[in-house]
């Protein structure tokens, strides 16, 4: 997939956006999201709204706010609609999409403003600074995929062997197989471990709970323990979005009902 955008002038400053609220975006009296809003999906603000609910001070705003894929499909039903949408968000330049290795349907959504802006941030005075802000500035600039190979980053864009390796040390790229590399989020590793820890804490949660099954609006106002470091919303969004769990309409709002998978 091609584009063509305008490059971010300010590189080390997150553009500001309008960000969804709750109240914008459709809480119903139990305090769900309505998934069935009146007018057309708007993934974008979705996503915005789900970036509200990352621990930026988790990771001491090391890193870009990072969206699961799947989390946008808790909200909107129509999935193709959804990918559509993404992919046209994707291919105007807003927004990257990364394969995060702990399940080959699991996508990250990062803005891309928000993206190059703590990359740059990190490799400040580091000697890898020139080549990733290379990286940022050509292939980013204008593909919009999940990994590159040997064709694309050797003759289309013109990077050496040892830029490629310095790519890799800065975490913009992992390897995926021997040629090719996906993109990737620098210093994401414990993302990863505390998203996989706070599902499996809240999974817990709900198979504990009498009958296997609790309210949502219940499970999202508990408190937060040592295992969950994450907003509870934010791994609420996770699991449904995931089909983790059985979601029923009550008179008191939806019930969550633990499924073994």
């Amino acid at each position: 997939m091609n584009r063509k955008r305008a490059l971010i002038s300010d590189t080390f400053t997150v553009k500001r956006r309008k960000i969804a609220t709750e109240k914008q975006f459709g809480a119903q009296g139990n305090g769900e999201l309505s998934t069935n809003r009146e007018g057309p999906l708007d993934v974008k603000a979705s996503l915005q709204y789900l970036m509200t609910l990352f621990p930026r001070k988790l990771f001491n705003d090391t890193l870009p706010p990072i969206v699961m894929k799947h989390q946008l499909y808790s909200i909107h039903d129509d999935k193709t609609q959804v990918d559509r949408q993404l992919n046209d968000l994707r291919e105007g330049g807003e927004l990257l999409m990364f394969q995060l290795g702990f399940g080959c349907e699991t996508f990250g959504l990062i803005f891309t403003s928000d993206y190059r802006a703590k990359v740059l941030a990190g490799e400040a005075g580091r000697g890898t600074l020139a080549t990733v802000e290379k990286f940022l500035d050509t292939v980013l600039s204008c593909c919009s995929e999940l990994s590159f190979n040997k064709d694309i980053m050797y003759k289309k864009f013109l990077f050496t062997d040892t830029e490629i390796t310095q790519l890799v040390k800065s975490g913009v790229l992992t390897v995926r197989d021997a040629g090719s590399w996906w993109l990737s989020i620098p210093n994401s590793g414990r993302f990863t471990k505390y998203f996989i820890q706070g599902r499996k804490a809240v999974q817990g949660m709900i198979r504990k709970a009498k009958y296997g099954e609790v309210l949502r609006s219940d499970l999202e106002n508990r408190r937060t323990t040592a295992q969950v470091k994450f907003h509870m919303k934010y791994h609420v969004h996770d699991i449904i979005g995931a089909d983790l769990v059985e979601c029923i309409p009550t008179t008191s709002g939806t019930l969550l009902r633990f499924t073994e998978t």
